[in-house]
């Protein structure tokens, strides 16, 4: 991670009570120039539970949000947090965003071939007319794979091998994860 202290535009310490949580010690601003605004009240528990909950071995050192990130230091049961904004932070979001959705798509691949499940028993006009109506369904509305492969009456492999195609075709997009389930919606002309 490249690091420049020019980054830094504020910095507040959470204090933690043992009868009210965690509170706002001091929070201070360093760059008025920079389009930055926390409401630290908000997410103090949030950022607290984020860097001291959990495994003591496995805690994060930095949260990286949408459009900056936080570098936290423990100090007993203080935290002292850095917040940083760097420059062009959203095209390399969105480059790993990419890579990620390129990498699901061929293990998903690669574990239908392993699987040994092809769509050989479906004839291809079959897989067309799946095809229209996956797009038709889609239209307006975001409809998970397992809903898709049940409402199909397909293996897992088979439904995953026509939305990766209508996908490649620009037919369908991902809107969201939530569990294992990928959900989707037509694609916007």
């Amino acid at each position: 991670m490249k690091f420049d202290e020019s980054e830094i535009v504020a910095a507040g310490m959470i204090g933690f009570d043992m009868i009210e949580g965690p509170n706002v010690k001091w929070y201070k601003e360093f760059r008025n120039n920079i389009d930055f605004q926390i409401d630290m009240e908000s997410f103090l528990m949030n950022f607290y539970l984020s860097f001291r909950g959990g495994d003591e071995e496995l805690q994060p050192i930095s949260i990286l949000y949408n459009d900056f990130y936080i570098v936290a230091f423990p100090r007993g049961l203080e935290l002292c947090c850095l917040f940083m904004k760097p420059e062009d932070l959203t095209p390399k979001l969105e480059r790993l965003h990419r890579i990620a959705d390129e990498l699901i798509v061929k293990m998903d691949e690669k574990e239908a071939l392993e699987d040994g499940e092809f769509l050989s028993n479906e004839s291809d006009s079959d897989e067309d007319e799946i095809k229209r109506i996956v797009i038709n369904l889609l239209n307006g509305q975001e409809i998970s794979t397992p809903e898709l492969r049940r409402y199909f009456h397909l293996s897992n492999s088979e439904i995953w091998s026509i939305m990766s195609q209508l996908e490649r075709e620009e037919k369908v997009t991902r809107t969201q994860k939530i569990g294992r389930a990928q959900y989707w919606t037509a694609a916007t002309a």
